[in-house]
């Protein structure tokens, strides 16, 4: 079936997302209001890509940017490769700290490749773009808060990955505290072990479902349900800052927990006034993102070129 590419291009906006929130590992997630902005064009020929704001000047800009890779792999389900492409990123989410650029490089690709093809919602519908999205990804717990906002549980099957979107309590303050330092997801997975104490992974998966109450209805419950013994203690040796700022904050009755694999810092509750920082971290008030990823017609505008960080307060 020939494959019919829209004329013009298209444009999305993806969410910074948080994955685990302490005992939820690999499950649970939230779409925080800091965003990557991303447009793409069909060309004649060739592949360019331009980088605004993190990741400019570091990020490949061919075909091996993970944005195309995404395309590539989309187009594939979807039937045909155009022969050229152009994509302008701006990105407003740190690289490598924990707060989902992957995830959001990956779900702009395949909803990006989706827009450009005239009856692509028809051939890949939002279920199918979760679960390619996850297989490329790897696993679903960023990929999920990204396509859907919200607060969102997400669990794979054998025909792939699934997800839900719960609404988020008030009185959930999203904080995080970005370093300067940078981590690998890799590195942070190599570093679990292959079993855990029987009791631990008991103790996780009562506060992971306590932790779904607290979020969507009682937060007064976060610091107690986001005790986790599966995976942030066997990180804390590579990430000592992260860990030294987490227990330091939960001591203060925080509910704080490692931003996905790290090395930022997440708080879902307020700060005490008295509580002192040093300079080593930046400090981000983000509201939480109930709308996932959008998609429209047309060029990024001068808003969405900016590459400050909109939304977040410091």
């Amino acid at each position: 079936m020939p494959t019919n590419f829209s004329a013009g291009p298209v444009r999305v906006r993806v969410p910074a997302t948080s994955a685990n929130l302490g005992p939820g590992f690999d499950a649970l997630g939230l779409a925080l209001g800091l965003y990557d902005d991303l447009a793409s064009e069909v060309t004649p020929g060739g592949v360019r890509v331009t980088v605004t704001g993190q990741g400019a000047g570091e990020l490949p800009d061919d075909d091996r940017h993970l944005v195309v890779r995404a395309m590539r792999a989309a187009f594939d389900v979807l039937g045909a490769q155009p022969t050229g492409l152009v994509v302008e990123c701006v990105n407003r989410i740190p690289q490598a700290r924990g707060l989902g650029s992957s995830s959001a490089a990956i779900v702009a690709g395949v909803l990006l490749a989706r827009a450009l093809v005239t009856d692509g919602e028809h051939r890949l519908d939002a279920a199918a773009v979760l679960r390619l999205a996850a297989e490329i990804e790897g696993h679903p717990d960023n990929v999920a808060p990204c396509l859907l906002g919200g607060f969102t549980l997400a669990w794979s099957e054998p025909t792939g990955a699934r997800a839900v979107s719960l609404a988020v309590a008030d009185g959930v303050r999203p904080t995080v505290f970005v370093p300067a330092e940078r981590g690998l997801t890799a590195t942070a997975r190599a570093a679990l072990p292959a079993t855990v104490p029987h009791g631990d992974a008991a103790l996780t998966a009562g506060r992971a479902a306590l932790l779904v109450h607290a979020l969507t209805a009682d937060p007064s419950l976060l610091v107690p349900a986001t005790v986790d013994r599966l995976h942030q203690d066997y990180r804390a040796p590579g990430m000592p800052g992260t860990s030294a700022l987490v227990n330091a904050l939960r001591a203060a009755g925080v509910a704080a927990v490692v931003s996905g694999a790290g090395p930022t810092v997440l708080a879902l509750s307020e700060l005490p006034p008295s509580f002192r920082l040093g300079t080593d971290w930046e400090i981000w008030q983000l509201p939480i993102d109930v709308s996932g990823a959008r998609v429209a017609r047309g060029r990024l505008g001068h808003a969405e070129r900016d590459p400050v960080a909109a939304g977040r307060k410091s």
